[in-house]
């Protein structure tokens, strides 16, 4: 057996501290052993993720134009609208932070379309004391005790971080509220603003333009109406795409592959394989090795 790896497997799912809950989605840490090269496709879900790695890299390739992104054992990855493959090989150790997008435009205080559509380094946004914390998270001997870590360092930040502006914050939320269907012109009207200044607006605080926001959170609102029995057709039409074909047509382009492929890979993966970060999304499959 390979020194490191064994068959055993920890997800630990945890929650910030009251006062950084809403900004703060939560925590999810982590140890897999591979001895294979193990792939995982993960979706477009509305998330902000800072992944803190203690161990091997991963490798991550664009699901849609299939290409590689990066290779780190730490990443941020932001509010995409295509689908990515984390591929990784030997002992895969660390802690995810989970971040609404305006949290995340907080605690980095940089523009977000800076950095939203690429995987990169934490530290290039956080700086490098983000090194000595994930050293002490890597020390820590449980994972309460990485979780409270991660409230101290996360509170500071987003106490003192920029704010959105108020109308993207609400725009935010109301597509949120409504899975995505609220027109982008009702959005502009409600804020005051015009259709092009809310979307340049938004897309340099959120990472997305709203029309590009909004069908990530259809998207998200179809699957999990496929997860709860619905027939694609009508999760389609239930989530606000036109029709079956539109919605094939969108989830190919977002995710590489065809409804049924991915339907496929949940129904038939183990619990084990089921990773998704939050639990009222859907948001990955793993694939054949």
């Amino acid at each position: 057996m390979t020194p490191g790896l064994s068959d055993d497997r920890e997800l630990v799912r945890g929650l910030p501290s009251p006062a950084l809950r809403g900004a703060v989605l939560g925590y999810r840490g982590f140890r897999f052993g591979a001895r294979t090269p193990r792939c995982r496709l993960l979706v477009p879900d509305g998330v902000v993720k800072v992944m803190l790695g203690f161990a091997a890299p991963v490798d991550v390739i664009d699901a849609v134009a299939p290409r590689r992104l990066a290779a780190a054992a730490s990443l941020v990855n932001g509010l995409r609208s295509t689908a990515t493959i984390g591929q990784h090989q030997g002992l895969l150790h660390g802690v995810t932070i989970l971040l609404s997008p305006p949290a995340a435009y907080r605690l980095f205080a940089v523009p977000t379309t800076e950095w939203a559509q690429l995987p990169l380094d934490p530290a290039d946004l956080l700086g490098p004391g983000l090194t000595e914390l994930t050293e002490r998270l890597a020390e820590c001997p449980d994972w309460p005790g990485r979780f409270t870590l991660l409230d101290q360092a996360l509170a500071t930040r987003l106490d003192t971080g920029p704010a959105c502006r108020p109308e993207v914050a609400w725009a935010w939320e109301e597509l949120r509220r409504t899975g995505g269907r609220t027109p982008v012109r009702e959005l502009a009207s409600s804020t005051g603003w015009s259709r092009r200044h809310l979307e340049r607006w938004f897309r340099e605080q959120i990472g997305l333009t709203p029309k590009g926001a909004a069908q990530v959170l259809r998207m998200q609102s179809a699957l999990r109406l496929k997860r709860a029995g619905m027939p694609w057709a009508m999760a389609a039409t239930g989530a606000g795409f036109h029709d079956q074909p539109h919605f094939s047509h969108t989830f190919k382009t977002m995710i590489g592959c065809t409804p049924g492929r991915f339907h496929n890979g949940r129904s038939t993966g183990t619990p084990d394989d089921l990773l998704d970060f939050l639990p009222e999304q859907v948001t990955s499959i793993l694939l054949a090795q």
